[in-house]
């Protein structure tokens, strides 16, 4: 009985008896170019821009992207040896392809029963990378082999190692030997000992697999299997052989804190120029707390992957003494997207701009525990259009203290306020702050229509935080420039931009959010340490935020879609966001003292009937603390519950917790 071939291996035997014959019979055009260097030569004397935290921890290195082209003679011959003993033997012999090779790889796909990459030789590869001729076909290998004789007619193997050493991708974006050797070693291509060189050479076959940040035993195998291919070549000795298998090489690790460093590299360049990248040698201490980076970066990947994996993310956490810039993610994941929505992703705050119109509304004479009522109100925006602002669950609450209406996040009430004070007088307002809004007289600006970035909203809220001083926020605190041998400071910035006493009073009114609010859910945290915030919601439901701070850290979080669309009932700031900041806090405040909200001189504290906001009385069936800039307290008794003058017998507690209503 007669076993049919299999068609594969036909297939095979076909190209084997072709590829010659092709060979001899097709011509093709020159396509040689009169220089070889297809990039700018590589510059002597560059070191990269190492960066650190504020502790001296190393994070990571800023590289030009921009790649060099390298001199054969600046190649290390050690490197070159290693690469052809792997890659391709006979590289010295055959004229472009190696038939031996190539009878080789098709004995392989007969055995295997398909298409192996086997048999190319280092000029193959060469024309393989350079024309990005990819698919795994016989008319692919056949083109592959014509124009790899073209070049070996063309050039001399010095020229076309030099183009494979300057073409080939060496894996995590590096492509060419420049960037490579910049990239795991730190080190121009000269510098490179034969441990790296041999790392190196084990790179092209697969260089997902084997690039010197790949596995290790990946990497171990194929670094063996060069050395033993080396040693049987006679390019190095035994002894060689075995000192080099033992000798592992100094990788660089990789980089961390990815989109902080993104972020210094755009403020490098903002203040130097773009062709600061390029020059390099500086050491660049940042205002980054290492290990808290990394704990927001985990804090932000897993509670927006617990939504839904479509959503991004952004967090940003501050020290509100002096701006300085602790931890900056711009995503849930720099690697897939390194967009940096803390920075540069404007979106509409929703509810997290109100505690900034209340704190305008305190400097203008409002109390916490002004009374207002949050009725239905229209408002005509002319051309016959009447705009009716409605509460989040579009229910009324009647009478409600500021204090109240800040907590629970009453809409209406918040816009009668801004009309009350004036929207020109609260841009300007906000302006002081560092928040640069639009000036037309909208009302709707009180319900967060106007668009910012997580670091503008964290940015306003700062002098609330720290008694009133706008920071001039730092990634950079200085700069050693190693080849000048001088060092360059950023000191922090500080301007009053509200009183002492208004940000007092509005972060004790921003503390209530959290104990019986919209961020209710932090009420332990609460119980623990001192904390005021403000969520944040749009009201279709596609931004939620949390931006809150105890005196040592403001943190902001940021939740939507880059698209933006609706996340439905239910995605709000308290909801979404208020989770990720109390996680991310819990361990940023880890071994941090429990510490207050300093009290100015003037601020003071007067026991109230809070239905009325006028002293209590014995006869008031409810009465509480609340806190007044002096000279805004209330001096009369409680009309409502008798005259009877208030008759406090102890020091008023400050301000805070659930009101009581009755």
């Amino acid at each position: 009985m007669s076993i049919s071939e299999p068609p594969l291996c036909r297939h095979n035997l076909m190209a084997f008896i072709l590829w010659p014959l092709l060979i001899l019979v097709l011509a093709l055009p020159a396509i040689a170019q009169e220089k070889i260097a297809t990039y700018p030569p590589l510059p002597g004397g560059y070191t990269s821009i190492r960066i650190f935290d504020s502790q001296g921890r190393f994070a990571g290195r800023v590289l030009p992207e921009q790649r060099y082209w390298v001199g054969i003679d600046q190649i290390p011959v050690f490197l070159q040896k290693a690469l052809i003993a792997v890659e391709d033997a006979r590289f010295y012999e055959h004229g472009g392809i190696d038939m031996r090779g190539v009878a080789r790889a098709l004995v392989k796909d007969m055995m295997k029963g398909r298409m192996a990459e086997g048999g190319s030789t280092i000029t193959q590869q060469l024309i393989k990378n350079k024309f990005a001729l990819a698919e795994k076909t016989i008319t692919r290998k056949v083109r592959e082999g014509l124009l790899a004789m073209e070049y070996e007619r063309k050039y001399t193997k010095k020229q076309i190692l030099e183009m494979y050493f300057n073409e080939v991708y060496f894996g995590n974006g590096a492509w060419g030997i420049a960037q490579a050797a910049r990239l795991y070693f730190d080190k121009a291509p000269q510098e490179l000992n034969d441990s790296e060189c041999v790392l190196l050479a084990a790179v092209p076959k697969a260089p997902a697999s084997y690039n010197p940040l790949g596995n290790p035993a990946n990497i171990g195998k194929r670094k063996s299997l060069i050395l033993k291919r080396m040693a049987a070549l006679h390019m190095i000795t035994a002894a060689q052989e075995k000192r080099l298998r033992t000798h592992p090489g100094s990788v660089m690790k990789a980089g961390e804190a990815l989109s902080y460093l993104a972020h210094v590299r755009y403020k490098l360049i903002e203040r130097f120029g773009p062709e600061i990248i390029n020059q390099g040698g500086l050491d660049v201490i940042t205002a980054m707390d290492l290990p808290l980076q990394r704990l927001a970066e985990k804090t932000l990947k897993d509670g927006v992957k617990r939504i839904s994996p479509q959503l991004q993310g952004a967090l940003l956490a501050l020290d509100p003494n002096n701006g300085d810039i602790l931890a900056a993610v711009g995503g849930v994941d720099f690697a897939k997207n390194p967009y940096d929505r803390a920075f540069f992703a404007k979106r509409q705050p929703g509810s997290a701009i109100k505690p900034l119109i209340y704190a305008a509304a305190l400097e203008k004479g409002f109390t916490a525990g002004t009374i207002l009522n949050d009725a239905q109100v229209n408002y005509n925006r002319g051309n016959n259009e009447i705009w009716s602002p409605q509460n989040y669950d579009r229910k009324y609450y009647g009478d409600l203290s500021l204090r109240q209406a800040l907590a629970q996040s009453n809409n209406i009430i918040s816009v009668k306020l801004l009309d009350a004070i004036g929207v020109p007088y609260f841009v300007d307002f906000a302006g002081k702050l560092g928040l640069q809004l639009r000036t037309p007289n909208d009302l709707s600006l009180a319900l967060g229509t106007e668009e910012v970035t997580l670091h503008d909203i964290i940015s306003a809220y700062t002098p609330l935080a720290n008694g009133g001083l706008r920071l001039q926020s730092r990634t950079i605190v200085r700069i050693y420039d190693r080849n000048r041998q001088t060092w360059t400071e950023t000191p922090a910035a500080a301007t009053p931009a509200l009183s002492p006493a208004v940000a007092f009073v509005t972060t004790q009114m921003l503390k209530d959010v959290l104990i019986y609010g919209t961020a209710r859910s932090l009420k332990s945290f609460s119980l623990t340490r001192p904390a005021a915030g403000k969520t944040g919601t749009t009201d279709d439901y596609r931004d939620a935020w949390f931006v809150g701070y105890t005196p040592q850290i403001i943190a902001a979080v940021w939740v939507g879609y880059d698209k933006p669309r609706p996340g439905g009932p239910g995605f709000s700031g308290g909801a979404i966001c208020a989770p990720i900041w109390g996680q991310f806090m819990r361990g940023a405040m880890t071994g941090k003292p429990v510490v207050d909200f300093p009290k100015p001189d003037t601020v003071v504290s007067v026991l109230i009937d809070p239905t009325t906001n006028e002293l209590a009385t014995p006869l008031c069936p409810s009465r509480r603390e609340e806190l007044y800039i002096s000279g805004t307290q209330p001096t009369k008794p409680c009309e409502k519950h008798g005259d009877a003058a208030a008759k406090p017998d102890s020091e008023p507690e400050p301000a805070t917790g659930a009101p009581t209503l009755q």
